[in-house]
């Protein structure tokens, strides 16, 4: 996910450029400092699922992004740093979009203390969209999440069920396709990799256009989706990574070798072999990123430049 910043005044500055060389030193992508108007930034911010980090009043953040809260488990997480560098806020997507802990890494490059405000963290309590999230299960019932993390906030005990081994009763969380039992919360494993191949300087709404109508056209959401997997020449391709970062999916990226090694029936073209040096990208990447056992769904569709294909993961 891509971290971008914005700042009102000259201690504001200071306070990014102080977060910057702690991150460089640290090893860890310094955040993209912007010098657009701030209804652009913010427009661009939430556009592409961008963290945007204000440096200033939290007021001013609050007022910016109104317009664009939508929805908690997809909405752009948003963080305020005061200007003297004392506290780190998160104030939007705590949880699903991460700004907790970009609050948390931030604060800890800047020796700032974090704000979190969310009940489950300041009670030390069950996260259900988190546990959700850190396991690559999908929410099926929103509602569910409220439900679920109140009883956790009261310290009560929150149960939790494989469906091939449920308890006798009713449970709080169930992690299932589908179930006749009772439960809260319903949360199921995301099983489709979706490999890509694409030609350089790709347009960014051409590639999400192609993958979303072809996921749909296979009966495929794309909330199933948990990876999407490449070339290694191609993962850092403005039209992937705004894919990768708008839709929250992880993108596994490859080298031609390891590809090479792929088991399976997979197409070939010579004219893909001379370019990137290996004789299929999309097929051989989701094969590969969706481990041992996997098949393909979606075999190679090729439209304008681009590639895709879906690989299942199998699951026992």
């Amino acid at each position: 996910m891509k971290k971008t910043a914005i700042c009102f005044t000259e201690n504001g500055r200071a306070v990014l450029d102080k977060l910057n060389s702690a991150a460089i030193a640290a090893g860890i992508e310094p955040v993209i400092i912007s010098d657009d108007p701030l209804e652009v930034f913010v427009q661009k911010g939430f556009e592409e699922n961008n963290a945007l980090i204000f440096t200033g009043a939290v007021g001013i953040a609050v007022r910016a992004i109104a317009s664009y809260v939508k929805d908690k488990l997809a909405d752009s997480p948003v963080i305020v740093i005061d200007d003297g560098a004392d506290f780190v806020i998160p104030v939007l997507s705590g949880h699903a979009g991460g700004a907790n802990k970009i609050a948390q890494t931030i604060a800890s490059l800047i020796d700032a203390v974090p704000v979190i405000t969310t009940s489950t963290d300041v009670n030390s309590a069950f996260s259900a969209d988190v546990f959700a999230i850190e396991n690559n299960l999908r929410i099926r019932n929103r509602d569910g999440i409220k439900k679920v993390s109140s009883k956790a906030i009261r310290d009560k005990a929150v149960t939790i069920s494989i469906k091939d081994y449920p308890p006798a009763g009713r449970v709080d969380v169930i992690v299932a396709d589908e179930t006749d039992r009772e439960y809260d919360l319903l949360l199921s494993p995301k099983r489709y990799v979706v490999g890509i191949g694409l030609r350089k300087g790709k347009d960014p709404d051409e590639l999400e256009d192609f993958v979303l109508s072809t996921l749909e056209d296979n009966g495929i959401d794309i909330n199933d989706v948990y990876a999407l997997a490449t070339i290694d020449l191609k993962e850092n391709e403005p039209a992937l990574v705004r894919l990768r970062d708008r839709y929250r999916i992880p993108l596994i990226a490859f080298e031609a070798a390891v590809l090479e090694k792929a088991e399976g029936d997979f197409s070939s073209s010579g004219f893909v072999k001379d370019t990137v040096g290996v004789d299929n990208v999309c097929e051989r990447a989701a094969a590969l990123a969706a481990g041992a056992g996997a098949h393909l769904t979606v075999r190679k569709i090729k439209k304008d430049g681009m590639t895709f294909a879906v690989a299942e993961k199998r699951f026992g």
